[in-house]
């Protein structure tokens, strides 16, 4: 599995590079950090610019030694572009299967601030990206045991998330939980046509629908060796604001989620719900896109 942790050399990215040591990762897994220093702040300063790159270059490097200390095979590297642009691009050259990105915090301000870069890679990327978090709770162990939660609608895209989760390892003592989340149809103005059997029968589908999809993942998870639970959520509110509140209410650490969903329109966009849970959840959460 190969890995690319995007650092700018904030307390997020300090919070990268702990997430990573203390997790477990696929054997032979391959790491790679990434800076990038945007040249656009140094353009009435170029001598400057060079030593932005190359204290940039040194905190990489005692970076890449921490996770070399803990087995794993690492590089480094320092470019001179817009991080918006290069990060997706350069994991696209380097067959990444996976992006980390730091968060800078859970305030309103914090998730606007970490939208320009963090959007872009969430949109651009073609492999799975993970926006990192501070833990909930600090443990004394190396591999704190974790809980991951796991929305799933039984679109392709969510089974792949499942699959992806499901082949990797995880802390000893960690739980899963796999949510899915009827939907609950919106109506703006007189719908005389519709009449409430008509809007019974459509949340019952939904709801059949979920179970059907719980029902698929649990037997995907067998393999995995976690304890699994299940839940499927209550018809009245908006799926990504279901997962949010789930992700809250059960103090998860981390989000697994598919890119898009069962409608056409989320194929072609990122979706608002695995936009919004990435950008709002005040824990880690995984995108996991197939990689191309």
């Amino acid at each position: 599995m190969k890995i690319m942790i995007a650092l700018d050399g904030s307390d997020a990215s300090e919070i990268s590079i702990q997430e990573v040591v203390s997790r477990p990762w696929p054997k032979d897994s391959e790491f790679s950090l990434i800076s990038a220093v945007d040249p656009f702040f140094f353009v009435r300063s170029p001598m400057l610019l060079a030593e932005a790159k190359k204290s940039t270059e040194n905190a990489l490097n005692d970076n890449a030694q921490k996770l070399k200390a803990a087995g794993w095979q690492t590089s480094f590297e320092v470019v001179v572009e817009n991080p918006r642009h290069v990060i997706y691009r350069l994991a696209e050259e380097c067959h990444v299967d996976l992006i980390l990105l730091g968060s800078r915090g859970r305030s309103s301000f914090e998730r606007l601030m970490l939208g320009s870069t963090a959007q872009a890679v969430l949109r651009h990327a073609h492999c799975s990206v993970e926006i990192v978090r501070a833990p909930r709770t600090t443990s004394a162990t190396s591999t704190p045991a974790m809980k991951i939660l796991i929305p799933t609608d039984g679109s392709a895209s969510a089974q792949h998330a499942l699959k992806s989760f499901a082949s990797r390892p995880w802390p000893t003592g960690s739980q899963c939980k796999v949510i899915s989340c009827p939907e609950y149809p919106v109506l703006i103005g007189e719908y005389p046509f519709f009449v409430q059997e008509h809007l019974t029968e459509i949340i019952k589908a939904s709801e059949d629908h979920a179970r059907e999809s719980i029902e698929k993942s649990v037997s995907l998870l067998q393999t995995s060796g976690l304890a699994v639970q299940t839940e499927v959520t209550e018809p009245k509110d908006t799926p990504a604001n279901a997962i949010l509140s789930a992700a809250e209410k059960w103090q998860a650490n981390l989000v697994v989620i598919g890119s898009h969903g069962r409608r056409g329109f989320d194929r072609l966009v990122l979706g608002s719900v695995s936009e919004s849970v990435a950008m709002h959840a005040h824990c880690s959460v995984e995108v996991v896109r197939q990689s191309h």
